[in-house]
Order: C-alpha cells, then structure tokens, then sequence
C-alpha cells in the first residue's frame, strides 16, 4: 500500500465521540488550535449510537454542568425539571432541584452538530480512517492511520489526544462494573410524564452483590427510555438484561402494551484505578481512558466538558500538561463509597434512597459533579451511615491495587 501525504495541524485528536469531539470543538471555537479529529470509517467499528446526560444548572451558564453556554443546545433531545426517585419499598421522592435540569444528548444529532461546525472552521477537520498507532516524534507526535480506501496516512501534530478505550485497566483497589441495557419503548396510551426523570428505581430484584435500578427517561407521554442497570463485578447476558427490563416494564411500571423501537447496551469500569493522563511528552489521553468517568456514579458528559475547557485553557498559556478532570477529594470520596458498596457494609439502595431525602437538591447535584466545598462534603457525610464509611475511609489507603482486565465495549447514559 502506498503510502498518503502527512497531514500537519497543532492538535490530532483520536476518536469521534464525546470527549474527542468536545475538545476539538472547544479548541476550534476558541481559536486556540488547528485540529484534525481521527474518526472510524463506517462499518463495525464505529460504535452505536449512545445517550448522554448532564446537569444543566439553568443560570445561562452551562460551564460547570455540560455544554457551555449553551454550545450544544442544538443537539438536546429532551430536558427534564424533576427529578424521581423509588425507595425499595416503593415510596417515590420527587425533588425540584431548579434551576438545574437534566438533559439529554444522543451522539448522532451530537457529531452531526460538532461535525457541521468543524467544517465550517478553517481550523478543523474530521478525517475517516482507522488510527494504527500513536507515538512521540520530535517536536510533537505523529498518528498512522489506514484510511477507507486502504491508504496509508500520516499525521503530525503538536500534541494528541487519544480518547481510544484502554486495552487493560490500570491496577485498582476496587472495580465494579456499571453495565445496563435501555429499550426506547412507545406505549399504546399514555404512560409517561415528560416534566419527571426516574433516576433510580429501586423497585426491581437485587442482585446478591451490588445493587440494581432502573432508570426512566420519558421523551413524549407514549415514549421514553426504559433502563435496567446494575452496579455490580460481572455484566449479564443479552438475554438475563431482556428478562430483567421485560420485568421492570410490565410489572414494575406496568405499561400495557408497548412496542421496542431501538435498544441500547453497555458497561463501564467503576473503579479507583489512577488514570495515566499521558502516554507520552506529547500524547495525552482523554474521555474515560482519561479518566473522566466519575467513579461512584458513571457520569462522564460534564466532565468532559470541564476537562476540554481546561485542555484548551493549558494550551492557550503554553503549558506542557494538562489537569485532572476530576479533583483529588472527589476521587478520594468515591474510592470509599466504591469499596463500602463492593464489600457490602452498606446498602446501596438504601444509601442512594437517603441522599436524595436528606440532602437538598442542588448540593446533591453539585456533589455528584463533584463541584461541593469541603464544608458541604462534610455536611453530606454526616448524613450517611458514618460508622460503614468510617471503617471503610480507614481501610482504603492500606489496600493493594491489583490489575482487573477491562470491560466490554459501551457507555454509560450518563
């Protein structure tokens, strides 16, 4: 195979989905670096199409939640005011937290809105090939790529930005697993409030370790999204998940009759592994290689958002490296709730249900984006089993981290 002409820009950014298209939209609209995003051609390897959520903290400024002023407007598909959470013994508590709001983006109207303004930037590109490697080079870092019509491509840059999903996790003390399957489901009559989001439902058989919900989206009175997830070692098989959502749809949510339009799959690594920032002097790592997924909770849209505005602020003022997307308290915290689920000394269904009824809305929302202060940290602590998580915050420094094989392909709605 011949090989292509090198392509040149200041920035390479490898793989097209939300954190790789969020940084080069925010590089690109800030005028801060020419870049070119490394897509896979159609075919099997590109990925399905996912749903994402954030917080939307409804002050015009979307900065500390997810798009960013209002950058990704375009491509929300549906937003929601309350918020609904069920007990395990069925009790609902229904929360207001405004002016946040919940919302939702599906990644194709997503790369269709990032991809539309990159085109019509002289400074960026999506090019469809399939990245081989990635590697230092003087002065920068260089990417081979095969392109869809077997062309061989080189690409050199100042920096990369790698979102590709890490071959093995690195070492952790405690690795659970998020994984879920959600049908987008049309009911015959009207089931579904549009103005409530069912965070967690509670009302479904728990697993014998770690904990399961479900997890209602509604997108219209006859549609919504239908989710069974669990937070537990070992995903399920396709059909064990069908059986599970069958159950939640019929005798939990009791929808009559409904019809499955599409169905969506996935599983996520929850972990306190240490995340490499850097896989060399000028290739960094981003999206949830990065780290970005939140440990305890599986979020990971308004990370990135965070974490791209950081990135591009870095580049701006010339320096060599990039911040964490997450701070050190925060994943110090979710290394204890991790481990105190994962070894059972509290009750997951119970822990998440007593959040929600004893901490006000918008300092819950602010603590799952990890965007509390210390004192507001404090407060939430107290209001949660303090002798379980005691024992545990003790015990966690003195735990070997040992390496756990990496999950299946997927994203969390998150």
């Amino acid at each position: 195979m011949s090989q292509g002409p090198v392509g040149t820009s200041d920035v390479v950014v490898v793989g097209g989905g939300a954190a790789g298209l969020s940084l080069a939209h925010r590089l690109v609209e800030t005028g801060v670096a020419t870049v070119t995003v490394v897509e896979p051609p159609d075919g099997p390897a590109r990925p399905a199409e996912r749903t994402w959520c954030y917080w939307d903290h409804g002050d015009g400024d979307d900065d500390a939640a997810g798009g960013g002023d209002g950058d990704f407007d375009e491509a929300v598909t549906a937003t929601w005011p309350l918020l609904r959470v069920h007990g395990a013994d069925g009790s609902p508590l229904t929360v207001d937290p405004a002016p946040s709001r919940y919302r939702m983006v599906r990644s194709t109207a997503f790369e269709r809105l990032v991809h539309a303004r990159l085109e019509r930037s002289p400074g960026g590109r999506v090019l469809r090939a399939t990245a081989d490697s990635v590697r230092d080079v003087p002065g920068g870092a260089e990417v081979r790529c095969t392109a869809a019509d077997g062309r061989t491509l080189t690409l050199r840059s100042r920096y990369v930005f790698d979102s590709r999903p890490l071959r093995t996790l690195p070492p952790a003390r405690t690795r659970l697993l998020q994984h879920f399957r959600g049908w987008f489901v049309r009911t015959r009559t009207d089931r579904f409030d549009p103005a409530v989001a069912d965070l967690m439902d509670f009302r479904v058989p728990q697993p014998r370790h770690g904990l399961a919900f479900g997890y209602v989206l509604p997108l219209a009175p006859d549609r919504a999204l239908v989710e069974y997830t669990e937070f537990s070692r070992t995903p399920l098989t396709t059909a064990a998940y069908e059986a599970a959502l069958g159950h939640y749809a019929r005798e939990v949510l009791r929808l009559g009759e409904f019809t499955v339009d599409t169905a969506e799959q996935g599983v996520i690594p929850m972990t306190d592994a240490r995340f490499p920032r850097r896989a060399g002097a000028a290739v960094f790592r981003i999206g949830t290689a990065g780290g970005a997924t939140r440990p305890a909770t599986g979020y990971t849209f308004a990370a990135v958002q965070r974490h791209s505005r950081a990135i591009a602020a870095a580049l701006r003022d010339g320096r060599g490296s990039v911040p964490a997307p997450h701070g050190r308290r925060a994943l110090a915290m979710d290394a204890v709730l991790l481990r105190a689920l994962d070894t059972g000394r509290i009750d997951g269904p119970a822990f998440f249900t007593g959040l929600f009824r004893r901490t006000p809305p918008q300092r819950l929302l602010r603590f799952l984006d990890g965007a509390t202060s210390v004192r507001e940290e404090w407060g939430i602590g107290l209001r949660t089993p303090v002798g379980p998580m005691l024992r545990t915050a003790l015990e966690v420094p003195f735990l070997p981290r040992r390496p756990h094989p990496a999950p299946g392909t997927g994203e969390s709605p998150r």
